[in-house]
């Protein structure tokens, strides 16, 4: 399978359209969301990271088969 540049570009914009949704719809929310995330331990935030990884990988691959 060969990488595709327009494709790795679709995908950071819709990365981008989505991280940007929150802050603009709901700014007092993404402060408090903030808030917490700053509040969790090293531990949390890897396992968080680690479940949005997988949860991306699992969709990549509906996605593409």
């Amino acid at each position: 399978m060969l990488l595709q540049w327009s494709d790795l570009g679709a995908a950071l914009a819709i990365v981008c359209v989505i991280e940007g949704m929150m802050p603009f719809v709901n700014p007092a929310g993404m402060r408090r969301l903030l808030g917490r995330i700053a509040a969790m331990t090293d531990r949390e935030l890897r396992f968080g990271g680690f479940l949005t990884m997988l949860t991306g990988v699992v969709i990549l691959y509906m996605v593409r088969s």
